[in-house]
């Protein structure tokens, strides 16, 4: 009898429990429907859209809905259950472009960073060239307290550690300094870079040999990072300098890319079957290479590469310091004149100032130019003293017409090839800066796919979005998915097209309408908003 009784008395307890559990899930139930009845589903529907999802798949026509900053749903979406609708009206609607190849330490003078806005560039990868923030948890968390219009990701840059340890010294370090140098880098990979990466071509990262890099590059590994290299000659030495840049990713078992491929000797135009071909071959033994590229036959860097390296040991006094010298001065000078015979240039014809601080007039004209009126003589030895002088008095931006369009197109058609401007945020209206930074990806959509055709939309779209995404390790960004970051472009193929040209280059593209970040509006209807929805991006 006592047994059943508590029998009796458990079972009746457990049925008060059931009654209560039972209650306080229909309040959980009921009271959400209560207080957001009128809530719409989603904050933002774009509808009537033919969406390129950034994997290379063909268009379909669909409508997208945004929910807290991410692709909420992908299909046939009522506009009365989004906060916001956007009407796409047949426009292409792709996911945001990603710039893998940027300079933008200075992103925060500018946080709204137009000129990428408006070519539909929703993600930037910083640090490139081997030039970069050392302190790289500093710089991503300061997204924090000075929101940008844009995501954010940063490679650690070789040349800047080997600065902060070394200085300028051209040797090779010891091996205090190599650990040291270690130690920032991983550093740097733990605060969230995305990779390594190096510019062999500039002071102080061309007196590094080798295993040095090999040494760095193997940190960054560790931490699944990628090496990004400006390689040590994009000329006459491009072809060994593609092998030092494969053979250094192959060596730790890291992925490589290389920056802004092309060929930059006129006497090699035409080789890119060779170049490419290196790439190839590396893919085909399993290893993960890329390049990047811009969509001109215009390069874009210093004065003072122009240049021998050793001249620049040590800084600019030191160079100062050889110049004053007339036995190195000659040297340095018949040096120059060597290498602009190696290259096939006949003057400096080539080379135009995109930026000298000393005197604004020369900005937009060439060394050639420049010369014959400062100097009132023509031919080469008078702009090998012009060039001397602007280095002297601090150097100069430049931009250097190179190139060769048959080998754009050729490095543009390959499916491992990304496009990227290889610019920093311009000011509108400052300097004479090349026109990639206003119109490099409107560029490829309107002249490549549109009018020649070179590319597919879809595929170029890719280049743009998914491949560089996967890259550089960006999971939730470079495709239209469900459960995706919900950074968006959207614009009309029949118009869309860059308008920056060398002599006028502060001009924005046409026809690109809306740019969402992490679903929030910083271009609607080609004007831009306040809106500084950006986020750090970290390996």
């Amino acid at each position: 009898m006592k047994v059943r009784i508590q029998t009796h008395n458990l079972v009746a307890c457990l049925v008060a429990v059931l009654a209560a559990v039972s209650a306080f899930i229909s309040l959980i139930n009921i009271h959400p429907q209560t207080v957001d009845a009128n809530a719409p589903a989603y904050d933002l529907v774009i509808t009537n859209a033919r969406v390129v999802d950034g994997a290379g798949n063909p268009w379909f026509r669909a409508d997208v809905a945004v929910k807290d900053r991410r692709i909420a749903r992908i299909g046939r979406i009522q506009p009365n259950e989004a906060g916001k609708v956007v009407d796409a009206r047949g426009q292409i609607l792709a996911p945001g472009f990603i710039d893998v190849h940027t300079h933008v330490e200075s992103i925060y003078r500018q946080p709204e960073a137009e000129n990428f806005v408006r070519m539909g560039v929703t993600s930037l990868v910083s640090g490139n060239c081997g030039s970069s923030v050392t302190d790289v948890g500093q710089f991503l968390t300061r997204v924090k307290e000075q929101p940008l219009a844009v995501n954010l990701a940063t490679l650690v840059g070789h040349g800047s550690v080997r600065r902060a340890v070394m200085n300028e010294e051209m040797r090779a370090p010891t091996p205090e300094e190599l650990q040291k140098m270690e130690a920032l880098v991983e550093q740097a990979m733990k605060d969230g870079a995305v990779g390594l990466s190096t510019g062999l071509i500039y002071v102080p990262g061309t007196y590094a040999k080798t295993d040095e890099v090999v040494a760095l590059a193997r940190v960054a590994a560790r931490h699944g990072g990628i090496y990004a290299t400006h390689m040590r000659d994009e000329g006459n030495g491009v072809v060994e300098a593609i092998r030092e840049s494969i053979r250094i990713g192959e060596e730790v078992g890291m992925p490589i890319d290389i920056s802004h491929f092309k060929i930059s000797s006129k006497k090699l135009w035409g080789q890119t079957s060779t170049t490419l071909g290196l790439v190839s071959e590396a893919r085909k033994r399993g290893l993960s290479v890329t390049i990047d590229q811009y969509a001109y036959t215009a390069s874009s860097t210093s004065l003072d590469t122009l240049l021998p390296d050793w001249a620049r040991a040590g800084g600019l006094d030191e160079g100062k310091k050889r110049l004053a010298d007339p036995a190195t001065r000659g040297r340095i000078v018949a040096e120059m004149k060597s290498g602009l015979k190696r290259s096939g240039f006949k003057d400096y014809a080539y080379a135009m100032v995109a930026d000298y601080k000393p005197n604004a007039a020369f900005n937009g004209r060439s060394i050639a130019e420049i010369a014959k009126q400062a100097r009132s003589k023509s031919g080469v030895d008078p702009q090998i003293e012009q060039i001397i002088e602007m280095y002297q008095s601090g150097g100069a931006g430049m931009v250097y017409h190179k190139m060769n369009e048959d080998d754009v197109r050729r490095i543009m058609r390959e499916p491992w090839t990304m496009i990227a401007s290889d610019s920093g945020v311009r000011r509108f209206g400052e300097g004479a800066p090349h026109p990639r930074g206003y119109g490099n990806n409107a560029r490829v959509l309107g002249v490549y796919v549109r009018e020649l055709r070179l590319l597919t939309l879809e595929d170029a779209i890719r280049k743009m979005t998914s491949l560089p995404a996967q890259t550089f390790g960006l999971r939730d960004r470079g495709l239209i998915r469900e459960g995706f970051a919900a950074d968006l472009v959207l614009f009309d193929e029949n118009t869309v097209g860059d308008r920056a040209t060398f002599a006028q280059p502060h001009q924005y593209p046409t026809g690109i309408s809306h740019v969402f970040v992490n679903g929030a509006e910083v271009l609607t209807d080609g004007q831009m908003t306040a809106a500084r929805p950006g986020v750090a991006l970290r390996r």
